[in-house]
This record gives structure tokens, sequence and C-alpha cells, in this order.
């Protein structure tokens, strides 16, 4: 299907609004033995959690976070290693398990945030755009979909086209989409708003705000 494309916007934050909920704040709160969370104002917990991780050392309170939003996923070496190298390098930009990096940016700004900066700064990328099928009705799309719609206005030095070349490109399946892309949000399968980190895509990628694309059906593997 052909499809119009406009990049309408690119906005570049520190953090993602709405990703920590009330009951993370909690739980986390107790876990750096605050245990009065759940009675606290709503409000004041994001506050009472940044006071209350930064009475720990900050590769511990690293520990702590990662233990709670990862330790189905790591082990103690993999969260011990992980936690000393996030005050080093931005980890989340550089972890070669993908469907991680989301939450391991999430948890680095939570920590930028609680150490005024001992960690480094992660940004992400919030993608304002439309697409508009030229034949046809507006479906909703997925991640693979949008991405290699993308591709055509994308800067060959963006790094999804030099790492995933064959997938973003072609009717190749994409896998790695759904992990590249943290979120994508549509009311209406026209207009969207796609969250990833600003190393996957930058406002410098765009060569095009406004181009066409066609969207290939996928070859499915035998």
């Amino acid at each position: 299907m052909n499809y119009q494309i406009v990049i309408k916007n690119i906005d570049t934050v520190n953090e993602v609004e709405g990703y920590w909920t009330d009951e993370d704040l909690v739980q986390l709160l107790e876990k750096f033995n605050y245990p009065d969370g759940a009675t606290a104002d709503k409000a004041s917990l994001p506050e009472l959690l940044e006071m209350a991780i930064s009475d720990y050392e900050p590769n511990e309170a690293a520990e702590i976070v990662l233990q709670y939003k990862l330790g189905d996923q790591l082990n103690e070496g993999q969260i011990e290693q992980i936690s000393h190298n996030m005050l080093i390098d931005k980890v989340c930009e550089e972890y070669p398990e993908i469907h991680m990096q989301g939450t391991l940016f999430h948890t680095n700004q939570l920590l930028f945030k609680a150490y005024n900066g001992k960690f480094p700064n992660a940004k992400a990328s919030v993608v304002h755009f439309s697409m508009t099928p030229t034949d046809g009705e507006a479906q909703k799309l997925t991640a693979e979909n949008v991405l290699k719609l993308l591709n055509s206005g994308l800067s060959d030095r963006n790094l999804i086209k030099r790492l995933f070349e064959t997938q973003i490109s072609g009717n190749t399946p994409f896998p790695e989409a759904e992990s590249i892309v943290w979120e994508l949000t549509t009311e209406d399968n026209v207009n969207y708003d796609l969250i990833t980190s600003e190393n996957w895509i930058n406002k410098e990628d765009i060569t095009d705000s406004e181009f066409e694309a066609v969207l290939e059906d996928i070859e499915e593997e035998a």
C-alpha cells in the first residue's frame, strides 16, 4: 500500500512521563526502606523516592532498581555489572539485548535525576507524524510497519538503517522493531506518536519531512 508520510516534529526528552506508575514508586520506596509510601500523597511520591534513593551509593541504588525492573531477565552478576557500567556509559544505548534498552533508559534517567547528574544523561525522541494511505483505508500500523515506512525519510547515517538495512528496506520480517519502538500510539490510525531512544532516531536523522513510501507485504519465513 502507498502512504504519504509527514514528519510533524521530533521532541527530545530526558524522561517519558507516565512510565513510572504510582504503584512502581510505592514498591520502590519499600525497597529503599521507606515503608510509608502507600499512605503518602501521590503527588509527593517522585520526590520521596528521589530522597530515599540518594541515601544509597549510586551503584547500590542502580542494583535495587534494576532488580525490581529486570530481575526476572538478568542474574545477580549481570545486574551488578550493569549497575557499575551505568555510572560510566549510556548502557541503555549500548546493551546488546535491544528489548531491554527501553527499561534501562527509564532506570538510568530515574537515577540521573536522583543523583543530580552522576549518571550519564540519556535522551529519548518523541516523533510526531502522520501516515496516510493514498490508495485505501487507514489501518492501525505496527512498529514494524512504521519503521519500514519511515525508512524513505531517514538519513543513511541513521543507526537503524545501518544495523538493519535488509529488514527495514524491504519485505523481510523485522522483529527487532518491537524493541526499537518503545511506545507507538494513535487515535485515528493516521496520526501517530512514537517514542524511542535518541540513539535510534533523532532530529538529524530526518532528511525529508514529507515523502511517499510503499508498505510491502511481509514474506513469512518458511
